[in-house]
């Protein structure tokens, strides 16, 4: 047996020592084995050499051996399996020198067509009491067996090995976090573009659209559809194809709940995969197999824990999703359905308002309006019947009817008053703005105005608070021209150190504020929730006759809304 010298030891530790740092460094674990396996064989002078790793449950999960051909390693009849001497340094826990493989008790023999072995060296790697692999050495050359300096180099190579496996496995795991993490950035993106484009959307079709071409740009699938429910039945009709497909995947456009893949996923509220779509997909269209289609997943979009559409992405990959995809599938599936809900409750409130502002209009024509213009042609006839009779009295029938037609189109022009919107223009005043609401309701009116207010612009009012009180005497004046009849309206606007006060008189009829009309109590409703909303409130004092007071205020910056009672001026 040869034995090295001190010198010679020290040298080749150094050389080992030099390698190892080079090791340590390299952060792929596969790279880093074969690697290991390589400098175990050169500083140990092996025919053959192998590196073995386990799990946690101490089984060999990766075999990688050094020296033989792949040829050779192909006829074996099995891979090792961690028996025999290849499994004692993992037992024991200690290094393994032997001459003769075969001789040794712990020996289970060699599988078929593997080349014999004679001399063994294996060499446990530990870190921190937990087993990693073992390196295995066999055969030493031009020597019988391996030496006591093999044992010491190959132990110190194993130390270095443990330090290389554990940081290329926490490279592993931070690369595998990172992506992860990547993913997780993705999705919520996605999810992010589909609220700003579902906040955007002006329309019902207009969602579907972004959300269909998001959904296959993200999924990179390559076409989809979007089913509705109809209102409260169980029927589901096409209502948007997107993507490369030419035509709808399905032979019909609509789907019971229950039938076929989509009126299944309505019906059992879960996702649905198809199998591939070369077998017997119910309803398809030959065509779209033809196209090179190979799945078609079935997501429902659900809204107030109920099903109101389907959606459907189509793939030429014979893909199945991840659970990852499938979960972010499910939220999409949610938050479409819910932005889709919410456009359907927003057409449908702008379908009741439009239709209470057409029944208000019509009620204030009938009730105002129309009745003077028939009013007028009574006035008329009468002049008419009278001209042969009395040509005074229908001279006077005549004058009434020019000023009943005058006063009419006073009714008219402040109804348009009414309805026309206004706002505050940039950079004007809260003052400013008032006056030019007084302006535009002295010319279409016949009343005289007036408005007292104090040198301060209320520049530090919020816009919020300004515009809320703008709207109210808007909405003061036009409740002023259509039904006051008033000569004179008062207007005041002044502050103090906690509030902006605005308060709208005028002379006219007035009314009961007990037995106030729809149409009048529509406005002061209005006027109340636009000052609550900021914080404020509204008062209204009025007897018939005697005109009418509208009192508003609002704090000086923007508060939380006052309760129904609202609060009290100071």
């Amino acid at each position: 047996m040869v034995t090295l010298t001190r010198e010679q030891l020290e040298e080749r530790l150094a050389a080992l020592h030099r390698a190892s740092l080079e090791l340590v460094s390299d952060l792929s674990r596969d790279n880093v084995l074969e690697r290991i396996v390589h400098m175990a064989r050169e500083q140990a002078d092996a025919r053959y050499a192998a590196i073995g790793i386990v799990n946690e449950n101490r089984v060999l999960e990766k075999f990688i051996p050094i020296g033989m051909t792949e040829e050779e390693v192909a006829e074996l009849a099995h891979p090792p399996r961690g028996r025999g001497l290849i499994g004692a340094p993992l037992k024991e826990q200690k290094i393994i020198r032997v001459a003769d493989i075969s001789a040794d008790d712990r020996s289970a023999g060699f599988p078929e067509n593997h080349p014999q072995m004679t001399s063994f060296l294996g060499v446990p790697i530990m870190s921190g009491g937990q087993m990693l692999g073992q390196i295995y050495l066999t055969d030493k050359e031009n020597a019988p067996e391996f030496t006591e300096d093999d044992e010491r180099v190959i132990e110190t190579l194993a130390a270095y090995a443990a330090v290389a496996i554990e940081n290329s496995h926490l490279y592993e795991n931070v690369v595998e976090r990172d992506k992860t993490l990547m993913e997780q950035f993705d999705d919520l993106s996605l999810l992010y573009n589909l609220a700003k484009a579902s906040a955007r959307a002006s329309s019902i079709d207009e969602l579907l659209d972004q959300t269909l071409n998001q959904v296959i740009e993200h999924f990179g699938v390559q076409a989809g559809e979007i089913f509705l429910r109809e209102e409260d039945s169980e029927v589901l009709w096409l209502k948007r194809h997107r993507g490369e497909a030419a035509s709808a995947f399905w032979s019909c456009e609509r789907f019971n709940f229950g039938d076929g893949m989509v009126g299944r996923a309505a019906l059992e509220d879960k996702t649905i995969e198809s199998p591939p779509l070369g077998k017997d997909v119910v309803c398809l269209r030959p065509a779209v197999i033809e196209a090179g289609f190979k799945r078609i997943v079935c997501i429902p979009l659900r809204a107030s824990n109920r099903v109101v559409g389907v959606m459907t992405a189509a793939s030429r990959e014979d893909r199945l999703y991840t659970w990852r995809e499938l979960d972010l599938l499910e939220a999409i599936g949610t938050w479409t359905g819910t932005a889709i809900e919410n456009a359907r409750l927003q057409q449908q409130s702008r379908r009741i308002a439009i239709l209470e502002e057409r029944e208000r209009i019509g009620m204030d024509l009938h009730d105002g309006i129309i009745q003077s213009i028939y009013s007028v042609g009574l006035a008329l006839d009468l002049a008419r019947m009278s001209l042969e009779e009395d040509v005074k009295v229908a001279r006077q029938k005549i004058s009434e009817g020019i000023e009943g037609l005058n006063s009419t189109i006073q009714d008219i022009r402040a109804y348009i008053l009414d309805l026309r919107p206004r706002q505050l223009r940039g950079g004007e005043s809260l003052p400013h703005g008032v006056q030019r609401l007084l302006d535009e309701f002295r010319s279409h009116t016949k009343a005289k105005t007036t408005l007292a207010t104090s040198e301060n612009g209320f520049s530090e009012l919020s816009r919020l608070n300004a515009l809320a009180l703008f709207h109210i005497c808007q909405e003061s004046l036009a409740n002023v021209a259509k039904h006051a009849y008033a000569s004179e309206v008062d207007v005041q606007l002044w502050e103090t150190d906690e509030q902006v006060l605005l308060k709208v008189s005028d002379d006219g009829r007035g009314f009961d504020p007990e037995e106030t009309g729809e149409i009048i109590g529509h406005g002061l409703s209005n006027m109340q929730r636009r000052a609550r909303k900021v914080g404020g409130d509204v008062k209204i004092n009025s007897k018939v006759d005697q005109g009418t007071t509208i009192l508003a205020w609002v704090p000086w910056k923007e508060h939380p809304p006052a309760s129904e009672e609202g609060t009290e001026p100071p």
